[in-house]
């Protein structure tokens, strides 16, 4: 007899135990931005939001590693964060504009070096414009335009030159 009212409070507290750890207090969105917006607070441009646990990050950074960084402290701001959507876009800067020679003594004192490996051709400058004449063997035609353009001229004319 007493087996039978033993079991039913036995099942009752199965049922309990197993239903406590559903009813544990969740974190809410709202409170899972301001701890996201806290550990963000020295990246600037960068902005959150939150929905059901999914913290959404936008902005731009000055690079892939502060990209993966900010995403690395976002998930680690709080265990209640599911995932991490990084919408961050990295922001490349131009390099700096590269500055044409124009002036043919500077120019022609570079052709000197650049064409030394290359005696089958012949160049001359006039206004900033490099002008190639000769014959050339096809593979080396790219290495001499590389070493050409390094003096940054306006222009290198290989028109006139013929490859073998």
């Amino acid at each position: 007899m007493k087996l039978k009212r033993v079991f039913p409070m036995l099942m009752m507290a199965g049922t309990l135990v197993a239903a406590m750890p559903s009813c544990k207090s969740k974190v809410s969105d709202a409170d899972l931005k301001a701890k996201v917006e806290t550990v963000i607070n020295g990246h600037q441009g960068i902005t959150t939001s939150v929905k059901d646990g999914v913290v959404t990050l936008e902005g731009f950074a000055s690079s892939e590693a502060e990209k993966i960084q900010i995403e690395t402290d976002v998930k680690a701001a709080d265990k209640s964060i599911k995932s991490v959507v990084n919408n961050i876009i990295v922001q490349v800067t131009a390099p700096a504009a590269i500055s044409v020679n124009t002036v043919d003594e500077s120019l022609a004192k570079g052709i000197v070096d650049a064409t030394k490996d290359f005696p089958t051709v012949q160049a001359t400058v006039k206004d900033g414009v490099i002008t190639v004449t000769g014959t050339i063997e096809k593979a080396k035609l790219v290495t001499l335009k590389q070493a050409l353009d390094n003096l940054h001229p306006k222009k290198v004319d290989l028109s006139a030159v013929v490859t073998k």
